[in-house]
């Protein structure tokens, strides 16, 4: 690449956005529909309906199954796998249907955000309706969404060799990789909205309670990818103790935040109290900084969020896992990680 080149490319970059509302709307409506796909993919997990299809058809697998010869070849190849041999066997055709839509919605789902992102994008493109620093963060956050669906098919893979479940590593990658398209998409499309707003000192603190808050809906990850919500269902205390024995009791000791239930469940809790405490002295630090109303009104959303997300934690936890309950635990964390996005947009350092 020439020196010239290079020097527009860098301009392109670093260039100051512009405004364009239509583009902002369609980015907000993605970053919407990924949400949804959050949401849906908690219900397919808490009702343990992923593993139920076991071939990765990108393209053919938008078909359902039109005839009962279908269902059937369906239902044998799931046959054939740990989930249903070691934990499914009761299961009948018609049962295994029930477990399948719910799997067959979220792959579809996913390929629905594919069309809705892509189609619009090669639109405004032709359009000239996106700058250059935006286009290349749009190419940017279209080959995250590949890598996602890569992503989802390595997850359900672990599920289909020796365990009946999918490996928590691997949930919790493709959970914070949907939590990176989601911000990235608010970003962008906040870029998009108002791309000039009114500097402020606190830009560090904000993305460092953003960082705070996506760390600990990680650490959910891991409680979800084991199923260790389903035990030590009290609260504050957990199994009687403040310390619960047993903690980091596993071999290796360094795996037990990673593979120890009690351990991994006890990090959540103590994250969340963490990330609420930050939250609230976030809030009240930002009462005693000079902000305008639209930035203030960002603080006072962030710790909405985040009330609501600890009730649900808390609900969730003594319920022992309530679908409902359960499924909106999760979509509080999205909510949270959008609330926090959205005050880190505006109270940003402008130049």
């Amino acid at each position: 690449m020439s020196s010239s080149a290079h020097a527009t490319l860098s301009e392109q970059l670093t260039s100051q956005p512009q405004a364009n509302k239509n583009v902002a709307m369609w980015l907000f409506s993605c970053a919407a529909l990924v949400f949804i796909m959050v949401v849906i993919g908690g219900l397919t997990r808490l009702t343990e309906s992923g593993l139920s299809i076991v071939e990765w058809r990108p393209f053919t697998g938008i078909i359902p199954p039109m005839t009962d010869a279908h269902w059937m070849e369906l239902y044998q190849k799931y046959s054939q796998y740990p989930e249903f041999q070691k934990v499914n066997a009761w299961m009948s055709v018609e049962d295994f249907k029930s477990i399948f839509w719910l799997e067959f919605i979220h792959r579809l789902w996913g390929r629905l955000i594919g069309i809705v992102f892509f189609i619009p994008f090669v639109w405004f493109l032709a359009k000239k309706s996106i700058d250059g620093a935006t286009k290349w963060k749009l190419w940017g956050l279209f080959i995250l969404g590949g890598l996602q669906g890569l992503m989802g098919w390595y997850m359900v893979m672990s599920g289909l060799v020796d365990r009946p479940d999918v490996s928590q590593y691997r949930l919790t990658a493709h959970f914070g990789l949907a939590l990176v398209i989601f911000i990235a998409l608010l970003w962008v499309g906040l870029q998009q909205l108002s791309p000039r707003t009114v500097g402020t000192n606190a830009s560090k603190r904000s993305w460092q309670l953003l960082c705070l808050i996506v760390f600990t809906a990680l650490s959910g990850g891991f409680v979800a990818g084991l199923d260790a919500g389903y035990a030590f269902n009290t609260f504050p205390l957990m199994d009687g103790q403040l310390i619960p024995d047993g903690l980091f009791v596993f071999d290796p000791t360094w795996l037990a935040p990673f593979e120890d239930h009690m351990t991994v469940q006890w990090d959540h809790r103590w994250l969340a109290k963490i990330t609420f405490a930050a939250v609230i002295f976030f809030w009240w630090r930002a009462g005693k900084w000079d902000l305008s109303a639209g930035q203030r009104m960002a603080t006072h959303l962030v710790l909405a969020a985040a009330c609501l997300q600890v009730a649900l934690g808390i609900s969730t936890l003594l319920s022992v896992i309530w679908l409902p309950l359960g499924v909106a635990h999760q979509a509080g964390a999205v909510v949270l990680v959008g609330t926090a996005t959205y005050a880190a947009y505006k109270l940003r350092r402008v130049n």
